[in-house]
């Protein structure tokens, strides 16, 4: 953690919302003027898109569990811990960003699902912001969120997030319902133990839970609307949390325990202001009391 140079962390899995969550993130820092340097999760995989798909032909001709992008053998955790340390020391370091699109990957003259060159970050940021699937992990080489002032969890119930995955990956990626289902079973091993146990050590976390019938989602035909579900809110910490003001200011919610609040789900972008923007205040001026 650090004084003058704080990072906030949105971890998730695949399919789970946290651009959404980043987006919020976003509207924040502008009307806060917020000089965010943003780090892309995606960006520390550790091969292209075409690398893993080749060591993945390979194990599986083998009989034997293709790699994943939720384990630490397809992603540079290492470097992303020192770029946590280096951020928290010196307020500088290195990013990349990992091309999703044919129309990006085009612009900049590179392959889909290739990398563009590190380059340094900007100077004079008030913050680090970082978004993708590995911003709380703990391995037995890296523990990359005890570097985190901030950590958000992001954790739609199971069903949803696949789901989520499904629609974006389908639509959007123009992958076939059987290579998302193959994916999704590939990683459940690494699912379980290297994205899941992340939650235990974040700050807050916001999981939206489905009012509708999602028992199979490899059928679903649409993802359940905001206003078809509900968010649960849970904090570590529940000490400082003013939670009268919360429901008050938040129509239809209410708590299901100490430390849990429950909004409906087309609340959910007002719940996150009121609650993330005093926490961007408090690092703020903190950061203000040591520069």
């Amino acid at each position: 953690m650090s004084m003058k140079h704080p990072i906030v962390v949105v971890t998730g899995s695949s399919g789970s919302g946290t651009t959404t969550v980043k987006h919020t993130f976003e509207g924040i820092f502008w009307r806060e003027k917020v000089n965010a340097a943003i780090i892309e999760g995606d960006s520390f995989h550790r091969y292209t898109r075409d690398e893993i798909r080749e060591l993945i032909i390979d194990a599986e001709s083998k009989g034997q569990r293709g790699i994943s992008h939720f384990g630490p053998e397809a992603n540079l955790l290492e470097d992303l811990e020192q770029l946590f340390r280096t951020y928290g020391e010196s307020g500088s370091g290195r990013r990349r960003h990992y091309l999703h699109h044919s129309e990006e990957a085009a612009r900049r003259g590179l392959k889909v699902g290739s990398f563009t060159p590190w380059e340094d970050l900007p100077p004079d940021t008030d913050c680090l912001f970082y978004e993708g699937l590995h911003g709380a992990v703990i391995t037995d080489k890296v523990n990359i969120c005890r570097h985190a002032d901030l950590l958000i969890g992001v954790v739609p119930i199971t069903n949803l997030e696949w789901i989520q995955k499904i629609h974006r990956d389908t639509k959007t990626r123009g992958y076939s319902l059987e290579a998302v289902q193959e994916t999704i079973l590939r990683r459940m091993h690494d699912y379980v133990h290297y994205i899941v146990p992340q939650f235990s050590h974040t700050h807050i976390n916001f999981q939206r839970v489905p009012m509708v019938d999602t028992s199979n989602p490899f059928i679903a035909r649409d993802i359940p609307t905001a206003d078809e579900s509900m968010v649960i809110i849970r904090f570590r910490d529940p000490r400082g949390v003013d939670f009268p003001y919360l429901l008050r200011m938040v129509d239809g919610s209410f708590m299901s325990r100490a430390n849990t609040i429950v909004v409906p789900g087309g609340k959910l972008d007002l719940a996150m202001q009121l609650i993330l923007t005093p926490l961007i205040w408090k690092l703020m001026e903190r950061r203000r009391q040591w520069v």
